[in-house]
């Protein structure tokens, strides 16, 4: 006869969060983040606690992505009659040793609250389940080796070096997960693999953004400034002020402030989670006033109504203005080699225009300035090169 409750398949899907009990001491958790993970309450009958109370005690069953309603309901059944025998599931029950993958996903889920965007979660779990999950997926956490983790790490750790490194750190996150939660012991394979250095060394070769000469970018804003399209305004803007390129796609009308001349970046879409002012020029102005009568959310709107320009519309851009070995975040090298060997500035001032940290941690929490004036003379002498002679028609808004 199957087991049955309050909860249904529905339910648990879909629950907000909170404590949600499916009847016989058997409880959904669902949790702000939206995990969701199963837990029994039992009696042991004939034990007491420290206080003299009957022992009562919460067991966690596994989370609701790889444990079904059915699963959890069998498992609370076999708690309850443990407990009602007087023996303590702690130490009688045979604990289910859970699959790599099993194991990754529930990390996976526990952790996207952590991250800055869907995007590093998505690219997270997929390279798991590109590199990891065909070769140890479906093994039990407990019986992952240094040879099973090199089965994974092998193949691609020359040809793919960067990937590869994150691919072990991510089996490392998930062993470890693993054996907190009991399921393994002694020391990660990971760790022992780079610990005896028993791959090769590879020697990373830099990888630069190609980017413009300076001397060639007034020719170029010239081009741009003969073009109507949005992505064109966003090119010169990111030309402008040396930005990256999602700063300036998903910057909106309330980061910026016209009167005072300045561009305020949040900290939660900086690469280094730090809010950054960016000075605008005339020049960068006389891009944005106009934008306004678009009453969009996003400055620099796409083709759906209140969404920003894909992530591409600038890269694209320069493509089909001809321009093939330049990137969109090349610019910012651009402004740095121009700052050094023309404007002569100081590399503190340089720096701090792009976003860079700069000096040690130390250095940096006594020079808690971000030379906003003086980047703000610098902002404006690059813009009398790229721009000499500006805007008119724009200027006059």
């Amino acid at each position: 006869m199957a087991l049955t409750g309050k909860l249904t398949k529905k339910l648990v899907e879909n629950l907000s969060a909170g404590r949600h009990g499916d009847g016989g001491g058997l409880y959904l958790v669902v949790d702000p983040s939206g995990s969701r993970r199963w837990i029994v309450r039992v009696v042991v009958k004939g034990q007491r606690n420290a206080k003299g109370a009957s022992l009562r005690t919460d067991f966690g069953l596994g989370g609701a992505d790889v444990v079904t309603l059915n699963q959890a309901r069998e498992r609370a059944l076999e708690y309850r009659r443990m407990a009602k025998a007087g023996l303590n599931p702690r130490f009688n029950a045979a604990r289910e040793i859970p699959c790599f993958e099993e194991v990754a996903k529930q990390v996976h889920i526990d952790r996207l609250p952590t991250w800055k965007n869907p995007k590093h979660g998505d690219q997270w779990i997929n390279t798991l389940r590109d590199y990891a999950f065909p070769k140890i997926g479906r093994m039990p956490v407990d019986s992952i080796g240094q040879p099973e983790v090199l089965m994974c790490l092998s193949p691609i750790w020359t040809v793919k070096h960067e990937t590869a490194k994150r691919v072990a750190q991510r089996i490392k996150t998930v062993l470890d997960v693993a054996k907190s939660q009991g399921f393994r012991s002694g020391e990660n394979p990971v760790t022992a693999i780079q610990d005896a250095q028993v791959l090769p060394k590879v020697k990373a070769k830099p990888k630069h953004h190609s980017a413009m000469a300076w001397k060639d970018v007034p020719a170029f804003y010239a081009d741009l400034m003969a073009r109507d399209a949005m992505s064109a305004k966003a090119l010169r803007f990111t030309c402008l002020t040396g930005s990256r390129t999602t700063e300036v796609l998903e910057m909106k009308w309330g980061e910026v402030d016209l009167e005072a001349r300045l561009w305020t970046c949040p900290a939660d879409r900086m690469k280094g989670d730090v809010l950054h002012r960016v000075p605008l020029s005339d020049e960068a102005l006389a891009i944005l006033k106009p934008l306004r009568e678009m009453k969009s959310d996003y400055v620099f709107e796409g083709q759906k109504r209140h969404k920003p320009l894909s992530n591409m519309a600038m890269l694209m851009l320069l493509r089909r203005m001809g321009v093939e070995s330049v990137t969109v975040h090349g610019f910012r090298s651009t402004f740095r080699d121009w700052a050094s060997e023309i404007a002569d500035a100081p590399n503190e001032v340089s720096e701090k225009s792009l976003a860079h940290k700069v000096g040690s941690a130390v250095e940096r929490a006594y020079a808690r300035s971000d030379l906003l004036e003086k980047r703000r003379i610098l902002m404006t002498q690059w813009s009398h090169f790229v721009a000499p002679n500006g805007d008119k028609e724009d200027q006059q808004c």
